[in-house]
């Protein structure tokens, strides 16, 4: 089995404390998918900021349409979305 070091909510400091804060306010925690990027900062804001456009972006699909994308694409590839 593999091993990743993470940073956990009540380790993070500076940035990465930040970047935990705020999904803290947007999902009510700190996602796993957010605690694998921990050692990385940068890597972890770039990818929420894609997260971000990707989702809350106006025109386009609707935030209802990507949300259930994400959820048949979690779905086929058995995965907790």
């Amino acid at each position: 089995m593999a091993y990743i070091r993470t940073v956990s909510p009540e380790e993070a400091q500076g940035e990465l404390k930040q970047l935990y804060d705020q999904a803290q306010r947007r999902a009510g925690y700190v996602a796993q998918v957010l605690r694998l990027m921990s050692v990385e900062p940068r890597v972890l804001a770039a990818s929420v900021n894609m997260y971000l456009e990707l989702m809350y972006r106006p025109g386009g699909l609707t935030r209802t349409q990507c949300e259930l994308i994400a959820v048949v694409v979690s779905r086929a590839n058995n995965c907790y979305y």
